[in-house]
């Protein structure tokens, strides 16, 4: 087994968690200068899913860990990554009569602040789960999942997974949830009901190219200072709806490639987001062999190259959908990982880019959070 390091971060201090194909890795910094490694956590398995909660006094890690004796499975740990639970048994599966096993946990995120106790997970075959007890128990969401239109969702390349779950920051019982590849979904009551909201995205592989759903969604940002911003990148196509996902309108204006997976946004600029383009379906590589994050501060209108610390030469890179966070601070901080297992951070807002970490594991999953 491998020598595990820990951390021990103090308030203030900001968390990048990072999740890889064969285990999880911790990184804290109170300045955002010197950065210190935990980790690896689980080594072996893939943690497609990290998390941070830090609400009702609480200050902690969730991974999704994928073990190929035990499958999947989701612990926590109140000591930043020292101490894990190991469930005998998976907390987070399918009931009895479904006729689904869970493959894998790919989104684990804390619900709004003014309900501390939940919690949301999106694994594959897609669906919703929801803990209202802190994450002791976890119930599937059985409208989602019976919803009339699953017969038809097809599998990604990633397979038939829920990755993005935007409880909306305003209202209790509106969540918009996004699954490859059946697109944008969105309840209002609270789960009990849910309906399509891709208008306006395209599906070029399919013969209608703007069907009610199908759409295969890579990944979607919501603003927390004005919920009715969000940014989607989409399999091709690069959007922004200004009503909280209801139509969502063409912003690929002089981006190298419309085709790529992560997407982020500004915690408090709705119209700063970030993004990694790739070169094409069939190439997912950054094109001309460029690292370059590309960042809009009028809402899409246009994009700059951010390539300053980033190799501009023979970098043919892949980020995947979750490997783009955004820290809270001011000016914010941007992180990204690539499957050769490089971790960049800007502590400028992508003016920027050192390098934290080179040599780790396939990188599919990038977390921020600011310890409470």
């Amino acid at each position: 087994m491998p020598n595990t390091q820990h951390i021990t971060p103090a308030n203030g201090d900001v968390l990048v968690l990072v999740g890889t194909m064969k285990g999880a890795f911790v990184f804290h910094s109170s300045e955002r200068g010197e950065w210190q490694m935990g980790g690896p956590y689980f080594p072996g398995s893939a943690v497609y899913a990290i998390g941070y909660d830090g609400r009702a006094g609480r200050r902690r890690l969730w991974a999704g860990a994928h073990s190929m004796h035990w499958g999947a499975m989701l612990h926590s740990s109140d000591d930043f990554g020292r101490n894990w639970t190991n469930p005998e048994s998976a907390t987070v599966k399918f009931p009895e009569g479904t006729g689904a096993a869970l493959t894998q946990i790919w989104q684990v995120i804390p619900g709004r602040d003014f309900e501390p106790d939940v919690l949301y997970a999106g694994v594959e075959p897609a669906a919703l789960f929801v803990s209202r007890d802190a994450g002791e128990t976890w119930s599937l969401d059985e409208n989602l999942w019976n919803h009339p239109q699953r017969e038809r969702w097809v599998p990604g390349g990633g397979g038939l997974c829920l990755h993005t779950i935007l409880p909306d920051p305003a209202d209790a019982k509106r969540i918009r949830i996004a699954v490859s590849t059946a697109g944008m979904y969105v309840t209002e009551d609270g789960g009990a009901s849910w309906r399509p909201s891709n208008d306006g995205v395209r599906a070029d592989f399919l013969p209608d190219k703007h069907p009610e759903f199908g759409q295969c969604v890579h990944k979607v940002a919501q603003s927390k200072t004005r919920p009715e911003r969000m940014f989607l990148q989409n399999h091709w196509g690069l959007y922004r709806s200004d009503d909280r996902g209801e139509k969502w309108v063409d912003v690929a204006n002089g981006v190298p490639s419309d085709f790529g997976f992560p997407i982020g946004i500004h915690p408090q600029d709705p119209d700063t987001a970030w993004i990694v383009p790739l070169e094409a379906d069939a190439f997912r590589c950054t094109p001309e062999g460029k690292l370059r994050v590309y960042r809009t501060r009028d809402a899409g209108a246009s994009w700059d190259a951010m390539t300053n610390g980033l190799p501009q030469k023979d970098a043919y890179e892949t980020v995947l959908r979750d490997a783009l966070a955004v820290d809270s601070l001011a000016p914010a901080g941007v992180y990204f990982g690539t499957r050769s297992g490089k971790l960049f951070a800007s502590n400028d807002e992508g003016e920027s880019w050192t390098s934290l970490a080179d040599g780790l594991p396939p990188i599919v999953a990038v977390k921020t959070a600011i310890v409470s």
